[in-house]
């Protein structure tokens, strides 16, 4: 059975950073994904990686703040959170899937295996 386990959220100011991790059970994943959501928001898609780097995206939101990079050692997801903003404040999600259709990495619903949430909070 698969899992992911997420660790680093935290209060943090305006400006301040902070890095998510994501540790993952079992064999690689081909796709993993941060996703956040904030009170009385959908779940909103942050970044993918798809196969260790293979390529990236980023919500337009978080593109040029944020970067999401694998340990495939310690088989571990990051995500470095810079320039952070009282808007990014939300609970923010690991996922995971072995597969992923063209295209869908910033679907939730494609992605199998999810962490539990680590609240990140922006004061300003």
């Amino acid at each position: 059975q698969a899992q992911l386990v997420e660790s680093g959220g935290g209060l943090v100011q305006a400006g301040g950073s902070l890095r998510l991790s994501c540790a993952a059970s079992g064999r690689t994943f081909y796709a993993m994904g941060w996703f956040r959501q904030a009170p009385g928001k959908e779940r909103a898609f942050v970044a993918a990686d798809i196969n260790s780097g293979g390529s990236t995206y980023y919500a337009d939101s978080v593109s040029g703040r944020f970067t999401i990079s694998r340990d495939n050692a310690k088989n571990t997801v990051y995500l470095q959170m810079n320039s952070l903003k009282p808007e990014d404040t939300a609970v923010y999600y690991c996922a995971a899937s072995y597969g992923l259709g063209y295209g869908m990495h910033t679907r939730a619903d494609h992605y199998i295996y999810w962490g539990q949430g680590t609240q990140v909070t922006v004061s300003s």
